[in-house]
């Protein structure tokens, strides 16, 4: 028998050792880059609290970093890295977050200080006029006085856009604790009170009233003594005076929902975040939106001259939660999340403890609600940037469509409100869609909320008619102007609204009746001028905030705004380049920052040619003097 030959045995070499294979394994989950270190590892771990089942949230991103933020005074880059490896995120995003946003500030070296206290003043158009600028020139030479000069690294002094307290101007914030109408002595006072973060917070508010806002139609809201943390309506209270009955019945069913629609549809109200879109419209939409569905709350009240949302936070929060719940249960919402601005330390600690309350005793049941903080960004007052940023991301506004009524937050339809909006529904609810619209003058229906700042007697929020004049608003809500100071100009819509002569006076405030004269209503921000201010002063002051708050995204409005605050500047104004460059930004911008931007240059030259240096100053018009205003242009210009 033949045998075939045996085969040649074949030698098996290991390409890896099994400690090869460990350590590859090991490189592979470890972060590229910089390695988290345990100290940095521990402090993130200790902030955050105990790791849940499902991993920390994403969507959490900002509110981890305010918590080291706030308990170190400053974002270490090292704790960056560390946050990024408990979240399993690439450091990059984690940095671009953290460093899209003004509040907060990141240091790179391990042996960094934060200040003791950071001493905000601001610098908005309201305060400047107030003397803000004077005031950020005094304040460092006294604090190297008393030894707490920014040389120590002790008190650090800022100058910032508005923070929402335009009629209590000039307004200091040390730390969490407003300064309202701010002095040298007072600051210095305050930083003596509250020498650390530690003490320097908001005031506690007392709980003492029942804040009735139908009682004040056609007044003025009463302002508060201390001008910090008025008397508000808790629970009890707010339900003793019928409060949370009309939701109830609502989500109970002992209320049709589609009446509820129904009224809000003809009681005419329209989104008071600055849009103006009609309220009940947008329910209606959103409500034909396949589930599962989201609302939105934007609280970002950041728009220079406004603040009629802090004043009726902070004076009553059961009457917006009522308003939210009775939104979410016509609509359909099974997620609620509410965007505060993060200079509102005083209503965020109100808001919360007023959403605890609820939660503990629930008048009917309650949907899932979120209350989110903001960091420091006026275009997350747009309605998709502000959704990013509830998604822990930048805040950068979204192309449209898809409308977040179809796709928003985290892809599902959603329904974004204004603060305002919702505050009134239970009022138009309970006493009928036409107490609301029976209100009005000169031919237009309802209630506005008119924020009044600048050159009056009286500032303040004024629940006036709509329709109403500007000069009947200053006579006869304001107390009319200063001694020695006449109307001038004025800015029916906040910093992005336009400017407008006295000798238009008598347009009738409201939507859609600004529009033929170059301007809008907004948020019905208010800013009077007097003769001695001037309104190229105020356009260049408004561009150089935009152009501190554009997001950068778009060109247009990145480099359009800067380049705009530069032309602005020159005594003479260049008007076929600086109306060239605002077509560009009006057509091209993505959001409404861009698009809105130019209105003051365009109403600079329609109605001020005078002060640009494009006509002959008026004989009937006096020459300002030493505006506050003034003072800040290169060399103080003198007109």
């Amino acid at each position: 028998m033949h045998l075939a030959p045996e085969a040649p045995t074949a030698t098996v070499v290991a390409a890896v050792s099994v400690n090869d294979m460990r350590e590859r394994i090991r490189r592979k989950s470890r972060l590229k880059g910089r390695q988290p270190e345990d100290a940095a590892m521990a402090d993130v771990a200790q902030l955050l609290g105990p790791r849940p089942a499902e991993g920390f949230r994403r969507d959490l991103l900002i509110e981890y970093l305010h918590r080291l933020n706030d308990h170190f005074g400053v974002l270490h880059d090292r704790h960056l890295v560390a946050l990024a490896k408990q979240l399993n995120l690439p450091m990059a995003e984690v940095y671009e977050v953290a460093s899209f946003y003004h509040h907060f500030e990141i240091v790179r070296s391990d042996d960094a200080v934060a200040p003791r206290l950071v001493l905000r003043v601001c610098e908005s158009l309201s305060c400047s006029l107030a003397g803000a600028h004077e005031l950020l020139a005094a304040l460092p030479e006294r604090l190297r006085a008393m030894n707490l000069g920014e040389g120590q690294g002790d008190v650090q002094v800022q100058a910032v856009p508005c923070v929402g307290r335009c009629e209590q101007a000039p307004v200091a914030v040390v730390h969490q604790c407003p300064v309202p109408h701010a002095t040298v002595d007072a600051v210095l006072d305050a930083v003596n009170l509250k020498p650390n973060r530690a003490l320097a917070l908001h005031p506690s508010a007392p709980a003492a009233i029942n804040f009735d806002i139908a009682a004040l139609a056609e007044h003025s809201v009463p302002a508060q003594p201390d001008g910090i943390s008025p008397a508000h309506t808790d629970l009890a209270t707010y339900r003793a005076h019928g409060g949370y009955q009309t939701a109830a019945a609502l989500v109970n069913g002992e209320m049709d929902a589609e009446a509820v629609l129904a009224a809000m549809e003809d009681s005419g109200l329209r989104g008071l975040g600055g849009a103006g879109f009609p309220a009940g419209r947008k329910w209606r939409i959103v409500r034909d939106q396949p589930a599962p569905r989201l609302m939105a709350v934007n609280i970002d009240e950041g728009e220079p001259g406004t603040f009629k949302d802090r004043t009726y936070l902070e004076r009553d929060p059961h009457r917006f939660l009522e308003g939210v719940l009775i939104a979410a249960q016509v609509v359909g919402t099974e997620a609620v999340y509410i965007y505060l601005r993060d200079e509102y330390h005083g209503c965020r600690a109100l808001l919360q403890a007023a959403l605890d309350d609820l939660r503990a005793e629930p008048p009917c049941p309650l949907p899932h609600i979120e209350l989110r903080r903001g960091a420091g960004a006026y275009i997350c007052g747009e309605e998709s940037a502000m959704i990013e940023s509830i998604e822990g991301k930048r805040g950068e506004p979204r192309m449209r469509p898809p409308y977040i009524a179809q796709v928003g937050l985290f892809g599902r339809p959603t329904l974004e409100h204004n603060f305002e909006t919702l505050y009134w529904v239970r009022d138009i609810v309970e006493r009928g869609p036409q107490w609301f619209a029976s209100f009005g003058r000169h031919g237009r229906k309802g209630l506005r909320s008119f924020s009044v700042s600048g050159r009056v007697k009286h500032p303040g929020v004024k629940l006036a008619p709509a329709g109403i004049t500007v000069q009947e608003l200053i006579d006869e809500y304001c107390g009319g102007m200063p001694d020695g100071h006449q109307l001038y100009a004025y800015l029916p819509g906040g910093a992005s609204g336009g400017i407008l002569p006295a000798s238009l006076n008598n347009i009738p405030l409201d939507f859609d009746t600004l529009q033929p004269y170059g301007c809008f209503i907004g948020s019905a921000a208010v800013i009077v001028l007097s003769q001695h201010d001037r309104a190229r002063d105020a356009a260049l002051n408004v561009m150089r905030f935009f152009e501190h708050e554009s997001c950068g995204q778009c060109t247009p409005c990145r480099v359009g705004t800067a380049k705009a605050a530069t032309l602005m500047e020159a005594p003479l104004w260049d008007e076929e380049l600086l109306d060239d460059l605002a077509q560009v930004m009006g057509d091209a911008s993505i959001c409404g920052l861009g698009q809105a931007a130019p209105n003051p240059i365009r109403c600079v030259h329609k109605y001020f040619p005078h002060e640009v240096g494009e006509g002959p100053w008026p004989g009937d018009l006096p020459k300002p003097r030493n505006s506050p205003l003034t003072e800040q242009l290169p060399g103080g210009l003198k007109p």
